[in-house]
């Protein structure tokens, strides 16, 4: 009797059945190609200040959501199977416990960004959940959507840059800005795409998906290509300097190993004269010409770094730690010309939440990258640091983003131990 008792209050672990696939499809299509611009164009003001407050919530998280009640009451004990969950991602609960007690806290402050703390820091921790359980087959499936949807934005990016048209622009309550021509493409701002873009050539570079060589480097070559479009000045720095040089040891160490067929000698003998020519004609055309004068004129970021600075000499210490009246904020950055930008997640969050909850969300989301490369085959170092990098170089997790998401899948996608068969293809 007593261990019947005990059974019924301590169930017996059960193994996370996840989602079809076609739901983690859907799921992964949402995260990776719907932005606040394509959802204007049906009616929803995702990135704008007014509307209803369910329109600032992404379509992925509230399926994510429906996905995550159905895995956990789908099959076996729902307390059973959250228990599992804990066990197995103990750091994506935590991060999204604090996404829930970000969004509280500017709840109880009056502050506007509820959304922004559900996106951001909710949404991959129930994703990391979803994925909990998908076998080989399941995440292939999930890779080659990556690279459709990767190469769909790539493409649609140089189309935007030859056009001068846009088609899913950035709106803030419907304006556009003027200002900035950079090609957006599917995911909605030129910054946020590029990271995503370098983290994904970075990632194949270090031997990241199942696709063979040349397809690889046509991918690659593609959505380099589009860097220039998105105009990110650091994407393009960190994927030359790390994917460069990735591409350098590799080339390395298959001379010494003697691995290199003829065929590939000759195909790179003809291909590298045609690249000159290529890049010399594309700078003719003047397709360069809007990155460089991104390096010239940066557009007041780097003066934006300096400016963001003074306005902590400002804050009292207790508002320095538990974050100060967001309308402070918001009117000391419009005196200052900050209103598009503070440049860093950290002093973002510094500024309006305060040291203590930016270093709870830090630890957390520390945390739980190092918990998904946990999960992952080795190799992951370099679209980690790529990330760490470009995600400090403007506001990145410090507001509204599905960014961490796309990361997330990126990973568990391209980095899953790999099937017999498709260490055959790879070969």
């Amino acid at each position: 009797m007593i261990q019947a008792e005990a059974r019924l209050w301590a169930p017996e672990r059960a193994s996370l059945t996840p989602p079809p696939d076609l739901a983690l499809i859907v799921l992964t299509v949402l995260v990776f190609g719907v932005s606040g611009g394509m959802l204007w164009l049906v009616g929803i003001n995702y990135d704008g200040l007014t509307g209803s407050a369910a329109q600032k919530i992404h379509p992925a998280t509230y399926l994510s959501i429906v996905l995550l009640a159905w895995t956990m009451a789908r099959v076996g004990n729902p307390v059973a199977n959250a228990v599992t969950a804990l066990e197995r991602r103990p750091a994506g609960l935590l991060l999204g416990v604090m996404g829930i007690g970000l969004a509280v806290q500017i709840v109880v402050r009056g502050g506007a960004g509820i959304a922004g703390a559900i996106d951001t820091f909710l949404l991959p921790a129930i994703v990391a959940i979803l994925f909990i359980g998908c076998d080989g087959r399941t995440m292939k499936r999930i890779e080659t959507t990556i690279h459709v949807v990767m190469a769909v934005n790539a493409a649609l990016g140089l189309l935007e840059f030859v056009s001068g048209q846009r088609f899913f622009p950035y709106r803030l309550d419907g304006a556009l800005l003027e200002y900035d021509t950079r090609s957006v493409a599917l995911q909605g701002h030129p910054l946020t795409n590029a990271t995503l873009t370098a983290c994904y050539v970075v990632a194949l570079a270090a031997g990241g998906g199942s696709l063979g060589a040349m397809r690889r480097l046509v991918v690659i070559g593609l959505q380099i290509a589009a860097l220039v479009a998105f105009g990110g000045r650091s994407g393009i720095v960190v994927t030359l300097v790390l994917g460069g040089g990735l591409g350098l040891i590799g080339m390395v160490r298959a001379v010494m190993r003697g691995q290199i067929p003829l065929l590939a000698v000759a195909g790179a003998a003809f291909a590298l004269p045609l690249l000159g020519l290529t890049l010399a004609g594309l700078a003719g055309f003047g397709f360069f010409d809007a990155l460089l004068g991104r390096f010239v004129d940066d557009g007041g970021s780097a003066n934006a770094r300096v400016v963001v600075l003074d306005l902590f000499g400002r804050l009292s210490l207790r508002e320095l730690v538990i974050g100060p009246d967001p309308t402070v904020i918001d009117s000391m950055r419009r005196i200052n010309g900050l209103a598009m930008g503070l440049e860093n997640p950290i002093v973002r969050l510094l500024l309006y939440q305060g040291a203590a909850m930016t270093a709870l969300l830090t630890v957390a989301l520390a945390l739980f990258l190092y918990e998904i490369g946990q999960r992952c085959r080795p190799g992951i170092a370099m679209p980690m640091i790529t990330f760490a990098v470009l995600a400090n170089t403007y506001e990145s997790v410090g507001s509204k983003t599905t960014l961490v998401a796309k990361f997330v899948i990126l990973l568990l996608a391209l980095y899953r131990a790999p099937a017999p068969e498709e260490e055959t293809d790879m070969a």
